[in-house]
């Protein structure tokens, strides 16, 4: 199946109409010559009031990770983003957002694998893209998974998500930005320059 197809199938996919707290709203933001795409978790609520993914704190520290600014990210076809779910799942009122409904990937997540055939790179961005993407190769926790990011090269790159929330995780682990970030910068400035 084309990509056209399966995007025009996602933002048609009413799935979970029934389980969110609000109309759904797939976002996705891919095309045919995506090589390096963005898998998170879920878009937050102000990725969903503006259809456009990591618009928010966190894509602003995302694109520092990356050394790209905003119209790199948005405007390069090379970089796509498509989390586990492509709905805002709605807010926990114990904090941060509820976790990606499962359907999501299971419905769309092999279709549109398949539909990329440029890719080059996944940045799995937290641990539920990580035991989706890694499966029994994830480690125990993400902490875990992140510090052991070599093991999962050329294909994929497991990350913490660049929320504001995990600035402490940041402080306790600074190898993250030490090491990780400049292999990212690198592999990116790379798939942008070719």
């Amino acid at each position: 199946m084309s990509l056209d197809a399966v995007l025009a199938d996602i933002a048609a996919c009413r799935a979970c109409a029934g389980e969110l707290p609000h109309e759904p709203r797939p976002v996705t933001r891919v095309s045919g010559r995506t090589r390096l795409l963005i898998c998170g978790q879920a878009p937050g609520r102000r990725v969903h009031e503006s259809g456009l993914p990591f618009d928010d704190p966190s894509g602003e520290r995302l694109r520092s990770w990356m050394g790209i600014d905003r119209a790199t990210f948005y405007g390069r076809p090379e970089i796509g983003v498509a989390a586990m779910a492509f709905c805002f799942p709605g807010t926990n009122p114990k904090g941060g957002d509820f976790p990606p409904p499962p359907r999501c990937a299971q419905l769309w997540r092999p279709r549109l694998m398949a539909a990329l055939p440029k890719m080059e790179l996944t940045l799995l961005v937290g641990g539920y893209a990580q035991v989706w993407a890694l499966g029994d190769r994830a480690k125990r926790n993400m902490t875990e998974t992140v510090a052991a990011w070599t093991e999962y090269l050329p294909h994929y790159l497991p990350m913490p998500h660049p929320s504001w929330r995990n600035t402490a995780w940041l402080k306790r682990n600074p190898w993250f930005e030490d090491e990780v970030t400049p292999y990212l910068r690198h592999r990116v400035a790379d798939i942008l320059a070719e």
